[in-house]
């Protein structure tokens, strides 16, 4: 822990260093009115604080009621982000309790508006903004001791967040929230959490021009001196915590793969968009061949947008298709990659590298019927006969009625997954998915939707998002002290994940489990990964008994403990 706070485990309490308005002015520290009459006392805060001595639950209680009556999702998502910058334990005890209430309001769908508005609402410190005007401070900036305790990081450079496109300074947004995620879902203590935004300008015109833009207003930065800035801040991460765990976030697909290849041997990395994606569609793909019966092997899969996050299904899925017997060859083949020009074609128009092992060849499609230049998805559907459909373009609507309906004519137990958010951007909505194939449709969601209609009964929609993967992989990774992140590793979570959902024991079940059951899903997930760390000689642990108490050691519950006054305490304000 820092210098502020020292546990004093014989006595299960903190020895503080800071009083009076410092402290009550420490997010990480500060209780409100749940400062008992003895630590009123003894760090000079009465007059600061009411006269009610109040405690944790109560605390819950009036902030709900406060959040509940906010006008609508951005207002709630504000109010959250101003009770993490007061009183961080209450703001996790606030998610913990109410997950299902509360993932929705401080990450996907909300985080993309709080991405768009993030200068109306930004207030106090939170994470680090590296801008390349700073690029030869990063060491400097790095080197405070507030920043001693860093286990995680999660970096993002603001260019592609969610569906919504550069959103440059703004995207800090998106780090900040998977950090609370790491800790309300995962458990990992907020002080080993650390957001970060690689501010190297944006190009969207809208926030170059805007007067409250707290971003750097230059155009971005790109090519040999955006590679250069980049290389600057791993580098400094690497000297400065030579075992973190450093998670790429939301960069733009020509930089995403390439990005995670050149430095996933250099340090324990992952890209949850690629990765993490993978993981959980994987998983939930899993989960509705238990309800359907088809093998994975026999089924005929189109990837709606193929880009870092597309590719990365793709590829896992192929995988474990290679697990199960398949040769790399027969698996790819049972997928078809529709991208911005269409089915990806061997001789295709801006096929790039990563894409060509799933490009059709000319000869195969020489016989379909298509009334354009391009290869469209209804054509795909109509002459393919897929039995899944994965949407992850950020095109609204993208999955039309006609090739819906033309799917569920074709396959008994059609499953569509459209993954794209913000809600905004997802492919179809999960009513019109219903309606369109009879109800048979399995669905699962990026972003959250409510009960749908089917026949005058509601349905529950699974929302396939990553918080039910990254969490509990940080943690496993942080425990096993993992030198790398492999793609077993990934691998290994996904299975978890699908060994834990309800259609393993009843086909009418939900398809994923529920989030309010996150913590127990993080931890199954950590130890998975953890023993995949020692099974592969990339964990710095011996066995899964050590395993199992660095599991422990790292689970952070939201409770206030008592304090007491430092020795070395600066005495009043």
């Amino acid at each position: 822990m820092n210098e502020q706070v020292r546990k004093i485990d014989r006595r299960k309490a903190y020895q503080i260093s800071l009083s009076g308005y410092d402290l009550i002015n420490s997010p990480r520290l500060n209780k409100g009115t749940a400062f008992s009459d003895r630590e009123r006392d003894v760090f000079e805060l009465h007059g600061l604080l009411p006269p009610h001595v109040g405690n944790l639950e109560e605390q819950i209680e009036r902030r709900m009621q406060a959040l509940r009556e906010q006008p609508n999702p951005f207002n709630q998502y504000s109010f959250l982000r101003d009770l993490q910058d007061t009183n961080e334990t209450l703001f996790y005890a606030l998610l913990l309790h109410n997950i299902e209430e509360m993932l929705p309001l401080v990450y996907t769908p909300t985080v993309g508006e709080g991405c768009q508005r993030f200068s109306e609402i930004w207030r106090k410190p939170r994470g680090l903004f590296l801008s390349y005007p700073n690029k030869d401070r990063i060491d400097q900036i790095l080197s405070h001791s507030r920043y001693d305790g860093v286990q995680c990081i999660v970096v993002s450079d603001g260019e592609r967040i969610l569906g919504l496109g550069d959103q440059g300074a703004g995207g800090m947004g998106i780090p900040i929230g998977k950090m609370a995620l790491y800790t309300a879902l995962g458990g990992i203590h907020p002080e080993h959490c650390l957001p970060v935004l690689l501010d190297v300008g944006t190009d969207n015109e809208d926030r170059l021009k805007s007067p409250i833009y707290i971003g750097w207003q230059q155009h971005r930065v790109r090519g040999e001196e955006y590679d250069a800035f980049v290389d600057i801040f791993v580098n400094s991460v690497k000297k400065r915590w030579p075992h973190v765990l450093l998670q790429w976030e939301d960069f733009a697909g020509s930089n995403a793969a390439r990005l995670l290849a050149r430095y996933r041997d250099q340090l324990c990395t992952f890209n949850d968009d690629i990765q993490g994606t993978a993981a959980v569609a994987t998983a939930t793909l899993l989960s509705a061949i238990n309800v359907t019966g088809v093998p994975l092997e026999q089924q005929k899969i189109v990837i709606f947008g193929f880009g870092t996050a597309g590719i990365g299904i793709a590829n896992m899925l192929v995988r474990l298709m290679q697990d199960n017997g398949i040769p790399e060859e027969e698996a790819r083949n049972r997928f078809y990659a529709i991208d911005r020009c269409g089915l990806v074609m061997e001789n295709g128009k801006d096929v790039r590298p990563e894409q060509r092992p799933y490009a059709r060849k000319e000869r195969e499609v020489r016989d379909w019927k298509h009334s354009g230049p391009e290869v469209t998805l209804l054509d795909v559907v109509r002459h393919a006969r897929p039995s899944v459909l994965i949407g992850v373009s950020g095109q609204a609507g993208a999955f039309t009625e006609d090739a819906v309906r033309e799917m569920a004519r074709n396959t008994i137990r059609p499953v569509i997954f459209p993954l794209s958010n913000p809600t905004s951007r997802s492919e179809a909505t999960p009513q019109d998915l219903l309606d369109w194939t009879e109800g048979r449709a399995l669905i699962g969601t990026g972003s959250p939707f409510g009960p749908v209609n089917l026949g005058g009964k509601k349905v529950h929609i699974d929302q396939p998002n990553n918080s039910y993967i990254f969490p509990g992989l940080a943690l496993g990774i942080v425990a096993c002290k993992a030198k790398r992140v492999t793609d077993a590793m990934v691998m290994a979570a996904a299975k978890e994940l699908a060994r834990l959902v309800p259609t393993q024991t009843d086909k009418k079940a939900s398809l994923l489990p529920s989030l309010s059951d996150s913590r127990r899903l993080s931890r199954s997930i950590a130890r998975a990964v953890g023993r995949q760390a020692m099974q592969e000689g990339q964990s710095q642990i011996a066995d899964e008994d050590c395993l199992d108490r660095e599991l422990e050691a790292n689970i952070w519950e939201p409770a206030y403990v008592p304090y007491e006054r430092s020795p070395h305490s600066r005495g009043k304000d």
